[in-house]
């Protein structure tokens, strides 16, 4: 597996060399100082570049970053992409290699950079050729920390907790294993998640992270408490589900 400090010159040699990079900027964990490193973490990277349809016009040029098990590029597919990114106008290309190391690259057009970018707190300026970011703040992870709920979040969230709670009742009701597993562990998890999510960030005074899908939580509750969440992800026993239904509703 190639080492941090090869993936991070191959990235920044890669850059040097191409007139139409103007400037690069690690995003993500590897940028975060209170996050453990190890062989698992993506590099996060973003090129900002002039021309960027000479880049799209033949992908082939990413196989400089090595030899991959795996591409995915979010802008050429139709399912499980998220419409909101796919109005942005920068392009990504997702990248697992043979030795195990990943680079999420994304490129954004310069022209867009002072309308349409935004860059995250956890960044960090690895080359700028133009002086294009003269004041990028230090990164910290302030723009993850657990947010406060508005009124309105607040009891949306419990509602619909409760109402697609009786969705599951009613597909173990029926014997329609898949639908209630289906709707406990995706429109019935997110909230009971988002609840805890406010729990830990009531007890914290909002400064922790939560973490996608809560990988934060256990540090910033009780033992006890972890242990209960545990024990709410159930196996497709038809009773183990009722009993996971009904202990998410006691924590919420």
């Amino acid at each position: 597996m190639r080492s941090e400090n090869e993936i991070k010159a191959l990235i920044l040699n890669v850059a040097n060399t191409d007139k139409r990079i103007r400037a690069v900027l690690l995003n993500g964990s590897r940028a975060n100082s209170n996050v453990k490193p190890d062989s698992f973490q993506d590099y996060d990277i973003i090129f900002i570049v002039r021309n960027i349809e000479t880049f799209l016009s033949d992908h082939n040029w990413i196989d400089i970053f090595g030899k991959r098990l795996i591409l995915q590029m979010p802008k050429e597919m139709i399912l499980g992409i998220d419409d909101e990114k796919n109005e942005s106008p920068s392009f990504s290309y997702l990248m697992l290699f043979e030795d195990g190391n990943r680079i999420d690259l994304t490129l954004f057009p310069l022209e867009k950079l002072n309308d349409e970018f935004t860059s995250s707190s956890l960044s960090v300026l690895l080359m700028d050729k133009d002086n294009l970011f003269p004041n990028l703040p230090s990164p910290s992870d302030i723009d993850y920390l657990i947010k406060k709920p508005l009124e309105k979040e607040f009891l949306n969230c419990c509602n619909e907790f409760w109402w697609v709670s009786t969705y599951v009742a009613k597909g173990l009701c029926r014997g329609e294993i898949s639908y209630a597993k289906d709707m406990l562990e995706n429109p019935v998890r997110s909230m009971f998640l988002k609840m805890i999510e406010w729990h830990i960030g009531i007890n914290t005074n909002f400064s922790v992270p939560f973490g996608r899908s809560g990988k934060n939580i256990k540090p910033n509750v009780s033992p006890p408490l972890w242990n209960r969440i545990i024990d709410t992800y159930p196996d497709a026993e038809l009773k183990n589900i009722w009993d996971s239904l009904f202990l998410m509703t006691e924590i919420f």
